[in-house]
């Protein structure tokens, strides 16, 4: 697998677990806590910054044509 390939699959899984961790922490935990919403925090922030993160990536290795 190419470097480009490894990082769209890596960049879908971490986003997708970064969603399922932001759902965990707002609907789904068993009581609401403070860690529960710090970890809730933290998913959406993963959720929102590794799809940037990808289409930079992207960006640049189209540019070096690697």
């Amino acid at each position: 697998m190419s470097l480009k390939g490894f990082h769209i699959v890596f960049v879908s899984v971490s986003t997708l677990l970064c969603v399922f961790l932001a759902l965990w922490a707002f609907v789904l935990a068993p009581e609401p806590s403070a860690v529960a919403t710090g970890l809730g925090f933290v998913g959406l922030i993963g959720a929102i910054s590794m799809p940037v993160y990808g289409v930079y990536f992207y960006r640049k290795i189209n540019r070096a044509q690697i």
